[in-house]
């Protein structure tokens, strides 16, 4: 698990999200299940799950991203100490927190992604990240109008 804003938002794989104690100890009251492939984990009901199953790559559902980016966004925003988690923690979970700390901070979501590296390896999936990108530029688009 990587903590990317310090005792406010982390990033981990299928196996930090089930390790439920360890959620606990650092005192997480929302998880962000982002992995399809995953089963769902059941938590204490202290905490708030929500799962947007996506896909790591191309073909997921643009009201899902937007919700989960949203999602994010609020949490980073109202100071909800946050994992985000996906299969291995290399592409969704960073590229969606990317997106989500870029629009908290109106800074490129590249720039938000170049900061996530530094906390350890990433593998975000092209075809996802465009997908993602594109997903955000429709949404700013449609609201400005």
């Amino acid at each position: 698990m990587r903590e990317i804003i310090p005792n406010l938002l982390w990033l981990g794989n299928a196996r930090d999200m089930r390790d439920v104690s360890k959620v606990l100890e650092l005192e997480i009251i929302a998880v962000v299940d982002l992995a399809l492939e995953e089963a769902m984990v059941k938590y204490p009901r202290e905490i708030v799950y929500c799962r947007f199953p996506l896909l790591d790559g191309e073909g997921n559902s643009h009201s899902i991203l937007q919700v989960a980016i949203q999602t994010i966004v609020l949490l980073i925003k109202i100071k909800v100490p946050t994992l985000v988690a996906c299969g291995a923690g290399m592409s969704r979970s960073p590229a969606i927190v990317a997106t989500a700390i870029a629009l908290v901070h109106a800074v490129p979501a590249e720039h938000s992604l170049n900061m996530i590296s530094e906390h350890g390896p990433l593998d975000v999936a092209p075809a996802l990240w465009n997908e993602v990108q594109q997903c955000v530029n429709e949404a700013w688009h449609t609201n400005t109008q």
